[in-house]
C-alpha cells in the first residue's frame, strides 16, 4: 500500500463538486461505468446498506434520499439499522448488507477474524467512547475498577477503549468482569445498579449524562478510533459503480452536515429519540465530521496503535500476524479519492 499525503478538504470547497458528482451519477455516466451492465444499467439491481445513530452521515444520506435519487428506480436501496459496530460487522459478514458503519478498531477486528471487508470512506473522527459510572458511584478513576463489573460491547470501540484505559491504569482485562452486552443494555445495567461501570457510546452515553446524571470518569480522544464506512470485497469488486455512488452520497451528506449543524442535531435527536440539546452536544463537541474522507496513513497509524491491545485480548484466532495482515489490506481508497476530487 503506497504512502499518501492527506489534506482536509473544507466543506465549502467540496459541496458544489459533490452535488455535481451525484447529479452526474446517472446510469452509465459514473466514473466506474465499465462495471455497469449493458444498456446503461447499474451493475446491480439492489443495494443493502446500514444506518446508525453513531454515524450521523448515514442519517443524512437516508433522510435526504441521496442514494435513491442517484440510482433511480432500477436499483432498490434496502436500509438496515446497526445497533453497534459488532452488529454492522455481523450484517456484513453474513452478506445481509453490502456497506456498513463501524469504528476503525471494530473493522480491523472483523477483518483480522476473516471478514472480507475494506474501508472505503472515513465518516468521522469522533470522541464517542468514555468510561461511565452512576451519579452516586465512589469510583473516580480507572484504577478503581479492579475487581469491579463493567458493561461493554465486545468488538466495538468502547470495548477497545476499555482495554486501553485498563492498560494505562496498570490493570489487565482479567482484573475486571466484563459484561458483554449491547450498548443500550450497558446503560440499562449501569442505571439499574447491575454493573459498576459502563464503557459507553454516543449518543446513548450523552443521553445518560443528562437523563440519569451518569458521570464520565475517563475520557481520552486518542483511544477513540475513526468512523469507518466499510464494504465487502465482493461488492467493491463486482459493483464499483454503485460503491462510488455511496461514497459520493456520503461526501454530499458531510458537506450538508457541516454547513447545517443545527439541522444535523435535530435529525439525530429525531432518529435516536434523544433530547435536542443532547444531540447538539454529540454533533458539536464529539462527532468531528470535518475530516479527510480518504482512508490512509492517519487511519493506519491508529490501527497500528490499537493492534497490540487487540492481539493481547486473545479474541483474534490468528493473533498479531492476522492483525498485521488485516492492517496491510484493509484500506480501499479509490472511491473516496474520486469523491474528493
Amino acid at each position: 500500500m503506497s504512502t499518501l499525503t492527506r489534506r482536509i478538504l473544507p466543506a465549502t470547497a467540496v459541496a458544489g463538486l459533490l452535488s455535481f458528482a451525484l447529479a452526474g451519477c446517472v446510469q452509465g455516466e459514473n466514473s466506474n461505468d465499465s462495471a455497469s451492465a449493458e444498456g446503461g444499467e447499474w451493475s446491480t439491481d439492489s443495494l443493502a446498506i446500514d444506518w446508525a445513530t453513531y454515524n450521523p452521515l448515514s442519517l443524512v444520506v437516508k433522510d435526504q434520499g441521496l442514494l435513491e435519487e442517484a440510482l433511480g428506480d432500477s436499483v432498490e436501496v434496502e436500509w438496515q439499522q446497526s445497533a453497534g459496530s459488532n452488529k454492522a460487522n455481523e450484517l456484513l459478514r453474513s452478506g445481509s448488507i453490502d456497506v456498513g458503519s463501524t469504528a476503525g478498531s471494530a473493522a480491523l477486528f472483523a477483518r483480522a477474524n476473516g471478514s472480507p471487508i475494506q474501508v472505503i470512506d472515513v465518516y468521522s473522527q469522533p470522541e464517542w467512547s468514555a468510561i461511565v459510572v452512576g451519579p452516586d458511584s465512589d469510583i473516580t478513576e480507572v484504577a478503581q475498577l479492579e475487581g469491579k463489573s463493567v458493561a461493554a460491547t465486545k468488538g466495538t470501540d468502547p470495548y477497545f477503549f476499555l482495554l486501553q484505559a485498563l492498560e494505562e491504569a496498570g490493570l489487565e482485562p482479567s482484573d475486571v468482569e466484563v459484561q458483554n452486552v449491547q450498548h443500550a443494555d450497558g446503560r440499562s445495567l449501569l442505571d439499574g445498579g447491575s454493573v459498576d461501570a459502563w464503557s459507553g457510546l454516543d449518543p446513548i452515553m450523552a443521553a445518560a449524562e443528562v437523563e440519569s446524571d451518569d458521570q464520565l470518569i475517563y475520557r481520552n480522544v486518542d483511544f477513540n478510533t475513526y468512523g469507518f464506512l466499510n464494504a465487502t470485497e465482493e461488492f467493491i469488486t463486482e459493483h464499483p459503480d454503485v460503491a462510488q455512488v455511496v461514497v459520493d452520497a456520503y461526501e454530499q451528506a458531510r458537506a450538508w452536515a457541516i454547513d447545517n449543524p443545527d439541522e444535523m442535531a435535530q435529525l439525530l435527536a429525531d432518529e435516536a429519540g434523544i433530547d435536542l440539546e443532547v444531540a447538539k452536544t454529540v454533533i458539536d463537541e464529539r462527532s468531528n465530521l470535518d475530516v479527510d474522507p480518504v482512508p490512509g496513513d492517519a487511519q493506519i497509524e491508529v490501527l497500528e496503535k490499537i493492534a497490540p491491545i487487540i492481539a493481547e485480548s486473545g479474541d483474534v484466532a490468528g493473533g498479531r500476524d492476522a492483525i498485521d495482515q488485516a492492517i496491510d489490506s484493509i484500506v480501499h481508497d479509490e472511491f473516496a479519492q474520486k469523491a474528493a476530487e
